[in-house]
């Protein structure tokens, strides 16, 4: 018998205590408790989660249809009086002019109408240059109908060209008109050209055919770094065409 066994016996009572194992429970009940609290995710955690997905969904999503930003999509009228080939680089020019011919061939215009500098950089006219060339490309048929709409050589932007060419539509009466231009370009371009062409005749029907460019690609555009910085500047000239 044990020391506090024996005084019991001799006050003649018993006290009652709690078992030395009861303090340890609680402790570890505690410890549990908190464990959990600190466990479970909070209400941060979760709106944390449903952002980063957010977030990832929107840069896929750019990725992949980002591309098509500066991308006009216009519905091309079935027929039009004529389609009118904007200046461009060799390769751009040599692509528009190809995507207006067919529109010739098949019936789809009434007339080409080409735009070129008065002069080369050799004070020679572009005209006399220009057709030649089309009648052993695509025929003395085609060709002849082809018209050229002259502009200055210090033209700088498509405002400008707009601001030109508008006296040539308006000299052959054209009422209904399709713009070819570069697929990066044709939003930019139909933007500009129904604010500055129905000053001069709003009378005039434009829609805008982007044809595809050895310069840009809308799928895949953040791959190559020509199609990026050609999206990067086009870009920045739409946001400045939209102020």
């Amino acid at each position: 018998m044990t020391t506090v066994h024996a005084a019991r016996d001799l006050l003649g009572f018993s006290v009652l205590s709690a078992p030395e194992t009861s303090g340890r429970r609680c402790t570890l009940g505690y410890t549990l408790i908190n464990i959990d609290k600190e466990d479970e995710p909070s209400e941060k955690s979760y709106w944390k989660l449903w952002l980063v997905l957010l977030l990832a969904l929107l840069i896929v999503g750019f990725l992949h249809w980002g591309g098509y930003l500066p991308v006009a999509v216009d519905s091309v009228p079935e027929h039009v009086d004529a389609a009118v080939v904007l200046q461009g680089s060799i390769a751009s020019e040599n692509a528009r002019t190809a995507a207006a011919m067919a529109l010739l061939q098949r019936g789809s215009a009434n007339r080409v109408a080409i735009s070129v500098p008065r002069e080369s950089y050799w004070d020679q006219e572009i005209p006399p240059i220009a057709r030649p060339y089309l009648e052993k490309k695509y025929g003395t048929d085609l060709a002849g109908r082809v018209d050229f709409c002259n502009t200055e050589p210090d033209i700088t932007s498509a405002q400008q060209e707009a601001q030109a060419l508008s006296t040539c539509i308006q000299e052959h009466g054209w009422k209904n008109i399709a713009l070819l231009t570069s697929n990066y370009q044709s939003r930019r371009v139909r933007m500009i050209w129904r604010k500055t062409l129905p000053k001069g005749d709003p009378s005039v029907y434009v829609s805008v055919e982007g044809v595809p460019d050895p310069n840009y690609q809308p799928h895949g555009w953040w791959q190559q770094r020509l199609y990026l910085e050609t999206w990067l500047s086009e870009s920045a000239k739409l946001a400045w065409a939209s102020l």
